[in-house]
């Protein structure tokens, strides 16, 4: 396969670079990767993003969502190989989905409020998705997500099917009680019975950052940076 050097390339030209790499003319370690062999790349380049959005760091963004994209296109060409979808089903299929999600941009549908549209794509999302109940909806949070995040939002959709959100008196509530079971625990507790304990907790304190508006895996990265922080001016 020839390939040309260019000043600047576009996302034809990155396809066919990772089409080559793949090739047996091309690296030898990207020859070797699978989607699971590179799973925790996809996670790591996308924490760097984030990190480049913390930081407000518009030039490490723009490279960092280039090696996002990157690994979009290596598992696309990888399942491609496989016989499945290619880097185009994966475009069609996120386009198809924008269309579907904006009726009130794409459709006949009016909308007031912002609030409006994040009602109308959960509506569509479920019913597209074949969620009916509850349970399917809980089901449909990734479990691969860090445990806090998954948690705000599980509760999140719990709140939402129930038609009720708990009020902050409540949750406070509620985290005293989980705080006050897991101060009883005795030392000879089972690990299974302190994780649920402890777990109990945290997930009544990320229900209390959805009630809040906070993100919960947001304010305990500020924490830990602002612990860390602390320790470092104390040694200055």
């Amino acid at each position: 396969m020839q390939f040309e050097r260019k000043d600047k390339y576009t996302i034809d030209d990155l396809l066919a670079i990772m089409e080559l790499l793949r090739s047996p003319e091309g690296c030898p370690w990207d020859r070797e990767q699978t989607h699971k062999s590179i799973r925790n790349n996809l996670i790591e380049e996308t924490y760097e993003a984030v990190e480049a959005i913390d930081t407000e760091d518009s030039a490490l963004l723009c490279e960092e969502l280039g090696d996002v994209l990157l690994q979009v296109v290596f598992h696309a060409q990888l399942e491609r190989e496989n016989g499945g979808f290619g880097f185009s089903e994966v475009v069609d299929g996120v386009a198809q989905k924008l269309v579907e999600r904006h009726p009130h941009v794409f459709g006949d549908v009016t909308v007031k409020d912002s609030g409006e549209v994040l009602k109308n794509w959960d509506e569509i999302k479920r019913r597209t998705k074949g969620r009916k109940t509850t349970a399917d909806v809980l089901a449909g949070v990734s479990p691969a997500l860090p445990a806090l995040m998954r948690s705000q939002k599980l509760s999140k959709k719990a709140a939402k099917a129930a038609g009720k959100t708990l009020s902050k008196p409540e949750l406070l509530s509620r985290i005293a009680e989980e705080a006050e079971q897991a101060a009883e625990l005795p030392d000879l507790a089972g690990d299974d019975v302190k994780l649920r304990r402890i777990g109990g907790l945290l997930f009544a304190a990320a229900a209390l950052s959805e009630t809040l508006g906070v993100e919960a895996e947001q304010a305990l990265a500020q924490y830990c940076d602002g612990f860390v922080r602390g320790y470092r001016e104390e040694n200055e």
